[in-house]
């Protein structure tokens, strides 16, 4: 167990405020040109813009100065020197005390553009070394970083051993209200959102095919003049658990690390989630979200920034009854799932 979990968190909180505040003064003062210049590619094929370095900045300071010297610790985020660094400086990671996985800005694209917002992502682990999982993460933040013109931003956050909580703070007026977020319970998809994300070229004809067949399994063929169910690709990982949190969409699967490993023999060819871009699970597990990996096992994937992470939500236990055994029965159809 971490030591001093709630005064962790506390600090976690405040550094999920400063990366909020300055994402958001730097959107407004920058030109969205500059804003969506390439400004590198990571070790796993992410494309790392300008305005991820405004919450890398932030990241890095903070943590060497407000949590270090109280809780050593291995970070992990991508745009490090080999995906993570050990602080204070000197340290072995072996030494550390603590594993803190980290997105600072998980929705770049949509945010960078003004489309819709982003999201903050971090999760704390015990250090067990390599071995140390998403499984293992025992504290969890999450906060929304808002377009400029949006005047609410959220906050979720938990611990392994208590619930979840959620804020919501408004900038127009500097109040913050607690706020109670849950899953949808509704039996059934009918009506609803659910999607299967294929957010880039690669494997979108495959998706979509799954993703029809699924469909047609479950709500049966499309009556004429009728929508049976939505979808919503919202290219944000925390962002799509935010919404199964909040009882917004019903079902969401990430399949591209099991397409991919069909297409191209291991290799991915195309973006996959990472670790990082799931850092908070723990938070819709305290919700009462299911989530289950891309085969219908238990979810899990190493503390790292170049796994590629596939997985499925549920809203509840009837929507999982309703889908799984059409969704898992034809990836095994399709050769992606024994």
């Amino acid at each position: 167990m971490i030591p001093n979990a709630d005064q962790l968190l506390a600090r976690v909180i405040t550094l999920h405020t400063r990366i909020r505040d300055e994402v958001l003064a730097a959107c407004e003062r920058q030109a969205l040109e500059e804003l969506a210049d390439v400004a590198a590619e990571d070790e796993t094929g992410d494309t790392i813009y300008a305005v991820d370095r405004v919450g890398e900045e932030v990241l890095i300071d903070f943590f060497k100065r407000k949590v270090a010297p109280e809780w050593p610790l291995v970070l992990i985020a991508e745009g490090l020197p080999s995906g993570e660094i050990v602080l204070p400086e000197g340290t072995q990671s072996a030494d550390a005390l603590i594993r803190i996985i980290v997105d600072p800005i998980d929705g770049t694209r949509g945010l960078m553009y003004q489309k819709r917002s982003a999201w903050s992502l971090t999760g704390i682990a015990a250090n067990r070394g390599d071995a140390t999982r998403l499984r293992d993460i025992e504290i969890a933040v999450q906060t929304e970083i808002p377009l400029v013109k949006q005047h609410l931003s959220d906050m979720l956050w938990a611990v392994a051993d208590g619930p979840l909580r959620a804020e919501r703070f408004n900038r127009l007026t500097g109040e913050t209200q607690t706020i109670r977020l849950h899953p949808s319970r509704a039996p059934s998809i009918a009506h609803g959102f659910a999607t299967i994300s294929r957010f880039f070229p690669g494997a979108r004809d495959e998706l979509s095919a799954i993703d029809e067949a699924v469909m047609r399994a479950v709500l049966g063929p499309p009556p004429p003049g009728k929508a049976q169910c939505f979808e919503d690709q919202y290219i944000s990982s925390g962002g799509q658990l935010y919404e199964l949190i909040a009882g917004h969409d019903r079902f969401i699967a990430d399949l591209r690390p099991l397409i991919y490993r069909r297409l191209n023999n291991d290799a991915s060819p195309g973006i996959c989630s990472h670790p990082y871009d799931l850092c908070t699970w723990l938070l819709a597990d305290k919700a009462g979200v299911i989530l289950t990996d891309a085969a219908g096992e238990t979810f899990d994937a190493p503390l790292n920034i170049d796994a590629d992470v596939g997985w499925i939500g549920y809203a509840n236990a009837a929507i999982r009854a309703q889908i799984e055994p059409a969704l898992l029965g034809e990836l095994q159809r399709r050769g992606l799932y024994e």
